[in-house]
């Protein structure tokens, strides 16, 4: 019922930025809390950000903590994944997600209702 659509990966060295972008079509974005996840070839999805339905809460995990930056617009109904500093371990398909459940933001991929087509990125070294 809920289509995301993941844009923004691409190629780049150690040490760039990209910008991930995740638009929603529901109109009730803003009762939903989004997450970022991520699938390396071979490894299982993990969780890498999420943030609250207002936006006022975020969480990281610890491996992107201080380089990535969660954050959403509601009136674009677009969540946002600023990545700086990225590294070779970074490399994955970045897939975002919504829940209309969990408000202030879940870091459990099984608490997520609705799944983008995700978005590869890959950094060399």
């Amino acid at each position: 019922q809920v289509q995301l659509v993941e844009s923004g990966g691409g190629l780049v060295q150690a040490g760039a930025s990209l910008r991930l972008s995740c638009v929603a079509s529901g109109r009730t974005f803003g009762s939903y809390a989004m997450g970022w996840f991520r699938q390396a070839p071979g490894k299982e999805r993990t969780f890498v950000a999420t943030i609250s339905w207002n936006g006022g809460g975020t969480y990281y995990a610890d491996s992107v903590k201080g380089r990535f930056t969660i954050s959403r617009d509601n009136a674009k109904n677009t969540v946002y994944l600023q990545m700086n500093g990225l590294k070779p371990e970074d490399t994955a398909v970045y897939y975002c997600a919504a829940t209309p459940t969990y408000l202030s933001g879940t870091d459990s991929g099984k608490l997520y209702d609705y799944w983008g087509q995700g978005t590869q990125v890959t950094v060399s070294s």
